[in-house]
């Protein structure tokens, strides 16, 4: 049986494309937000940064449950949980909505090291000895829906306002139904991890801590070009609709630059593919801000993403290797490390875009991407 026909694989990749698509709404409904209530370029980075704090530090906790009582229900829970809160979030006026989107985020920390965990087991049983390749796969989904769920966002906002998002619930509540029926019995979990146990090479911290930072700036200039872009042509005076599809193109490209970065990291190793993307990734990025308002944005944003992209999976199954055995905490750590890394660089980042502008925020991204691919040469290169 191949991977794509594995049920739970499938229940993982259609539950995680359903959760970023409403992660995915949080820039635009700032943005659309911005105006009424008044917040500046700090406060949606504040925002921005607690919405991932609390998603993030809480992953894991998750992991670690994941580990003890199995995926399904940490998963399933999780999905439950932000549409609900993501729901009345959309629904209530004033303050409210911003309250409501921080405590949405801790469905989508349940949801990822759980979903992660089951994808990873599933894919080391059908893609042996290509796990990058299987974690790139459920990568891709989310990327998906990250990059999906805007573009339909998008005209929702203008049509019908923050309410009309409500309609996205209509898949998202049955997605996280199928996780329950799909994925596995905790047993069975546990079994599939026997091959987790075996022995792996300890990481020295020659190689942990250019590990660390190059996760932590690589996120940073991702979650920055995604948080601020909107707000960034929001200011320039376009309507969402417009920047929806832009962000759109900036995600697509990192779901796509995901897996085949996983593909090739199989083939060619896991340090080389990372090092290349990166330094490959500087060129548009440093570009993009003297074209922004042309027409090569559509070439510039999606060839950035796909490179910055390329390396997610490669360093989550990298992390997972450093804990054998124990594949939802790894997941939860590496995780949540990266969305709490790219919590904080949006927050500096948006300190910065208010005192200097946009532009030099850009260039900034551009400069700390380059120096994640100096880093990249430590990593090990299987």
């Amino acid at each position: 049986m191949s991977l794509i026909k594995d049920r739970p694989f499938i229940a993982a990749a259609v539950a995680h494309f359903a959760v970023d698509a409403l992660n995915g709404q949080r820039p635009l409904l700032l943005a659309v937000l911005s105006v009424p209530l008044g917040l500046s370029n700090t406060a949606i980075g504040l925002v921005t940064t607690l919405y991932t704090f609390s998603g993030s530090l809480s992953q894991p906790l998750f992991g670690w449950l994941a580990d003890r009582i199995g995926p399904r229900w940490v998963a399933t829970i999780g999905v439950l949980w932000m549409a609900g809160a993501f729901g009345l979030a959309v629904s209530l006026p004033n303050y409210a909505p911003l309250i409501l989107l921080i405590l949405a985020s801790f469905g989508s920390g349940a949801f990822h090291p759980a979903g992660a965990m089951e994808a990873t087991l599933r894919g080391r049983q059908f893609l042996s000895d290509r796990e990058t390749t299987a974690a790139s796969l459920f990568f891709f989904s989310g990327a998906a829906g990250y990059s999906f769920g805007p573009a339909l966002g998008g005209p929702i906002l203008d049509r019908w306002g923050p309410p009309g998002l409500i309609l996205l619930l209509l898949f998202v509540v049955p997605a996280g139904m199928y996780v329950s029926l799909r994925f596995v019995p905790l047993e069975e979990s546990v079994e599939k991890q026997i091959d987790d146990t075996m022995p792996r090479k300890a990481s020295s911290l020659t190689q942990l801590i250019p590990f660390i930072f190059l996760t932590a700036f690589r996120s940073w200039t991702q979650t920055s070009m995604v948080s601020f872009i909107p707000k960034y042509y929001n200011d320039l005076g376009y309507r969402p609709s417009v920047y929806g599809v832009i962000v759109a193109l900036l995600t697509a490209g990192s779901a796509i630059g995901g897996v085949i970065g996983g593909m090739l990291a199989d083939r060619y190793g896991k340090r080389n593919v990372t090092l290349q993307t990166l330094f490959c990734a500087v060129i548009p990025l440093a570009i993009f801000p003297f074209l922004s308002d042309t027409a090569w944005v559509y070439i510039l944003l999606p060839l950035a993403g796909a490179l910055t992209g390329a390396s997610h999976s490669i360093l989550v199954v990298l992390a997972q290797r450093m804990m054998p055995g124990k594949t939802g905490t790894a997941s939860g750590l590496i995780l949540g490390f990266t969305f709490t890394c790219g919590a904080l660089g949006t927050l500096i980042s948006g300190f910065q875009a208010d005192f200097s502008g946009f532009k030099i925020m850009f260039l900034t991204l551009a400069g700390i991407t380059l120096i994640a691919a100096f880093l990249a040469f430590r990593l090990p290169k299987n």
